[in-house]
């Protein structure tokens, strides 16, 4: 995977983070510096460790299905990919609060981060070096994240769901690829 490859992985799956931290930005009245790096934090860890942890279960099944894999990473990330879309484009409205409680904030990065789970996975098929892609992948999930508490407090929702529909539509993209060059070799 090329470092162009696993930046737009790293923004794609970073998408669900940035639009919660928009959500948090917009329910500061004032912005808080110190905030917007613990969200950054809490985003870019688990963004981080999702996709180790996949990685880690994905290895073991590295051996049973090297025939199948570049179809396992098509299908997964257009799952996730998809999942992003029809988010984005659903109405319902979200909640949200400037809270950066650690009950809070663990929920969250938990339920921004699964995807990333299954990206792991796939980068055990895909043989990443995944010690420098997670770090990668959170380094840029943290930025993000800062930047999207910002644009919150800023700009409001306006970009919250053109950036999930964004981040799904460059995980299909990846997805479809890895298996165009399967297929193709």
């Amino acid at each position: 995977m090329s470092l162009i490859e696993l930046f737009l992985v790293a923004v794609g799956l970073s998408m669900d983070a940035f639009a919660v931290s928009v959500c948090k930005g917009l329910s500061m009245r004032k912005l808080n510096p110190r905030h917007a790096v613990v969200i950054g934090l809490y985003f870019g860890g688990f963004q981080a460790l999702m996709p180790l942890a996949g990685y880690l279960l994905g290895v073991g099944f590295q051996e049973i299905i090297t025939a199948y894999d570049h179809w396992i990473a098509f299908i997964l990330l257009s799952v996730i990919g998809g999942g992003m879309i029809k988010e984005a484009l659903n109405p319902e409205e979200d909640s949200c609060d400037d809270s950066v409680a650690f009950r809070d904030m663990i929920v969250l990065a938990v339920a921004t981060s699964i995807d990333a789970l299954a990206v792991g996975v796939t980068f055990a098929f895909l043989r990443v070096h995944i010690l420098p892609a997670v770090s990668f992948i959170g380094a840029v999930t943290f930025c993000l994240s800062v930047i999207g508490v910002k644009v919150g407090n800023v700009f409001g929702t306006r970009y919250k769901s053109k950036a999930e529909i964004a981040g799904g539509l460059i995980l299909i993209g990846i997805g479809v690829k890895i298996l165009l060059e399967h297929l193709s070799a």
